[in-house]
């Protein structure tokens, strides 16, 4: 059987990773993406977290951060427009100053991709979403008296800053919009609002990056199908079972993740 090829461009640093992928392999990835989907539709966030850690099992981190990108820009469209253009507009102006920051720092630190090694990129990925699902799992919920200036850009930068290089920047995002006690069906509309603008600008930064290119665009695509198959569905089941059950499930199959690539980072 033939394998498909996967490969970054060389960037800054000369990187030009990537690895020939089995129709094994392929298949493999492609039901990582119908699983992020399916835990999107259900909760609202969580798709590039499970997308980069499952990839990043059999493929190198950027070939993986590169496949994340479009399913994550088109679902998170989906979400945020699910209530219609004026509740999303609504959504982009109440968070303006939250948006603006973690953009500006998005792009800026997806630069960093072709400088930092796979082992601190495993870290990066890695970390936040450990803690973020062990917090969660221990029932430790943030609250803020309300909204501040400050803590809003201290938060946005960060999740930014995260974002740049991983893809990944929803945990801080989903822990903020908690403690300032969003209500829910705002609290996913403005998640695919960030998520969704994010995306659009990680594209952007990952085409410079060299991260983004002609032979790994056809990889995000692909996945595309599933993972539009998977939040569907997921939409669907989130009306009819216990949300906050699999919700718990979900973290631990996030904290396991996380953990493993951790672990990779450090070099266990």
């Amino acid at each position: 059987m033939s394998r498909l090829i996967f490969r970054a461009a060389p960037g800054r640093s000369g990187y030009a990773g990537g690895m020939d992928l089995s129709p094994p392999l392929f298949a493999a990835a492609l039901g990582i993406a119908l699983l992020a989907g399916l835990i999107k539709g259900l909760t609202g966030f969580a798709m590039p977290m499970v997308l980069i850690s499952g990839l990043s099992l059999f493929l190198p981190p950027q070939v993986a951060l590169a496949g994340l990108i479009l399913p994550t820009l088109v679902t998170n469209g989906m979400q945020a427009l699910r209530g219609g253009w004026p509740a999303a507009r609504r959504a982009i102006v109440e968070f303006r100053l939250y948006l603006g920051v973690l953009l500006v720092c998005l792009v800026l630190s997806a630069q960093l991709v072709n400088v930092l090694s796979v082992r601190a990129l495993f870290l990066l990925i890695g970390v936040p979403i450990t803690l973020f699902a062990l917090m969660q799992l221990v029932g430790w919920r943030p609250r803020l008296a309300g909204r501040s200036a400050g803590v809003e850009m201290a938060v946005g930068g960060f999740s930014g800053l995260v974002g740049g290089v991983s893809g990944v920047w929803g945990p801080p995002t989903v822990a903020y919009l908690t403690a300032i006690d969003v209500p829910k069906a705002d609290h996913v509309r403005t998640q695919g609002v960030i998520y969704g603008l994010g995306a659009l600008l990680l594209l952007i930064a990952h085409v410079r990056s060299g991260v983004v290119t002609a032979q790994t665009v056809p990889f995000s695509a692909a996945l595309l199908v599933p993972a539009i198959a998977g939040m569907l569905i997921g939409q669907r089941l989130n009306d009819r079972i216990d949300e906050r059950q699999f919700r718990r499930a979900v973290l631990v199959v996030l904290f396991v993740a996380g953990a493993n690539l951790v672990r990779r980072g450090i070099g266990g």
